[in-house]
């Protein structure tokens, strides 16, 4: 059996067997999560992906770069899915959804990113395999990412900025006064949705936005789709466990933002010089680690300002 497929069954196994983990053995299958709950389960799945990581290196051809291309890809998009998961507390604080409703939301809204993550990648290895000059739009896209994470507010958590909800408002019958984590109601043999459903289209679009940022930045580091796939679902898995784990924790990377940009603006720059000067993905990987522990240092040791 070839050695890729054999590690695309066991990927698909063992992503299955922590999805349904985190979906019915932990806490986070209903109710509030509390942190200390959250940071283990983070730590667990974080484990499970470093383990994976070892796999490639020990059993992949050339398994030392591929090992070292997974374990970059997986840090990218788990720095870039904390920035994003700032938004999603804010897109729950604004919209009123109580503590016990927001794992269910989360739950279709991981369901879709997943999905969306696959389509993203493969697309985006399938346009720089043919069409080269890709690279460079997608390394133009980073940069523009990196100064907006610097520039932008917090706008787009605002339910009324966002375009998708706006559409919904105009098509959808919307029961206001639906509080729970079902996405249809019915009254008067009308179905209506409900804010549930609103608050799950605001997540997966800025979901779609986020992984226009992302899939140019994993594929900075390699343009291998077993690579690149499987790096991105590892950090998604654990988004939930992350999730409730920052929300108790949030004050603490008030920094982070700008360790996040400055990744990206690195990463940008990888790209446009891609085809005369070649940075290693060993240097990717010592760069963002670098940069995240003193943008993680700095938010401890300097508190934010009020």
């Amino acid at each position: 059996m070839d050695i890729y497929l054999l590690f695309w069954i066991v990927f698909v196994v063992l992503f299955s067997a922590v999805f349904i983990i985190d979906m019915f053995v932990t806490d986070h299958r209903s109710g509030a999560v509390g942190v200390k709950s959250a940071l283990i389960w983070t730590a667990i799945w974080i484990a499970t992906a470093l383990i994976f990581g070892l796999s490639i290196y020990l059993f992949l051809p050339s398994g030392q770069t591929k090992a070292i291309e997974f374990i970059t890809g997986y840090i990218i998009e788990y720095s870039l899915s904390v920035d994003n998961l700032f938004v999603f507390i804010m897109i729950f604080s604004a919209m009123h959804i109580e503590d016990r409703y927001q794992p269910t939301i989360l739950l279709w809204g991981i369901i879709g990113a997943v999905i969306l993550r696959i389509l993203f990648i493969t697309a985006g290895v399938e346009l720089i395999n043919k069409f080269a000059f890709m690279s460079y739009v997608f390394g133009a896209i980073l940069l523009y990412t990196a100064f907006k994470i610097l520039y932008s507010g917090d706008q787009e958590s605002e339910p009324g900025n966002n375009i998708f909800v706006r559409i919904a408002k105009k098509i959808l019958r919307i029961d206001t006064r639906a509080s729970n984590k079902h996405f249809f109601v019915m009254h008067n043999n009308k179905i209506y949705v409900t804010i549930a459903f609103i608050t799950l289209i605001m997540l997966e679009s800025t979901d779609v936005i986020f992984a226009l940022d992302s899939i140019p930045a994993v594929l900075s580091i390699t343009q291998d789709p077993f690579i690149a796939i499987t790096s991105n679902l590892f950090a998604i898995i654990g988004l939930r466990s992350l999730f409730f784990a920052l929300a108790g924790i949030i004050h603490l990377f008030h920094y982070l933002k700008y360790g996040i940009s400055f990744i990206l603006l690195f990463i940008g720059i990888k790209m446009l010089i891609s085809a005369f000067f070649e940075i290693s993905a060993a240097i990717s990987l010592l760069v963002i680690f670098v940069t995240l522990s003193i943008s993680i240092l700095l938010s401890i040791l300097i508190k934010e300002k009020e």
